[in-house]
């Protein structure tokens, strides 16, 4: 005669214990090894920071980029705007253009691009009276025949300015 299924015979708990536990050793060795993988790929390349605004007309592609990277009031501050034709990738050069910004309190300063060394490449320079959060546009064209074509506004924010005989951001 034969015995019922839940009458059969189990093997001892300390055998199948044993056995998950090497079970489990194995799978979490396996998951580690994976993410230790995952972990050296992603350490190969550091994350860039985010240095530039990105921005777009109608007709181009334009990036914003600011020495020192975080702008303080009563300081000087360089912009390096870069132009590419939207549509074809490639820099635009002998275009005419402005950086403007204003602040709550209605005060506004702007500068009008000169041409830089490299191709496509504009440069301007703006010292804010007071810090703050500031609203900042661009408006650019090919030439003066062109009609100019204004950016989105973009916010950012202006340091106040340092104290008197302290370091200031461009010696650190």
């Amino acid at each position: 005669m034969s015995r019922p299924v839940w009458a059969a015979r189990r093997r001892p708990l300390h055998r199948r214990l044993t056995t998950f536990v090497a079970t489990a050793a194995s799978v979490v060795a396996s998951v580690m090894a994976s993410v230790m993988a995952m972990l050296a790929i992603s350490g190969c390349e550091s994350p860039r920071p985010m240095t530039d605004v990105r921005l777009w007309t109608k007709h181009y592609e334009i990036r914003v980029s600011s020495a020192p990277l975080k702008p303080y009031a009563e300081l000087l501050t360089q912009y390096t705007v870069t132009v590419k034709d939207k549509a074809t990738g490639q820099p635009v050069s002998g275009g005419e253009g402005r950086i403007f910004a204003s602040n709550r309190e209605k005060i506004k300063v702007d500068d009008g691009f000169a041409s830089g060394p490299e191709v496509g490449t504009y440069h301007a320079s703006i010292r804010f009276p007071s810090g703050g959060d500031w609203a900042f546009g661009v408006q650019f064209r090919r030439d003066s025949t062109a009609a100019l074509e204004r950016t989105d506004d973009w916010v950012q924010t202006i340091l106040p300015a340092p104290p008197l005989g302290s370091d200031t951001p461009k010696s650190k």
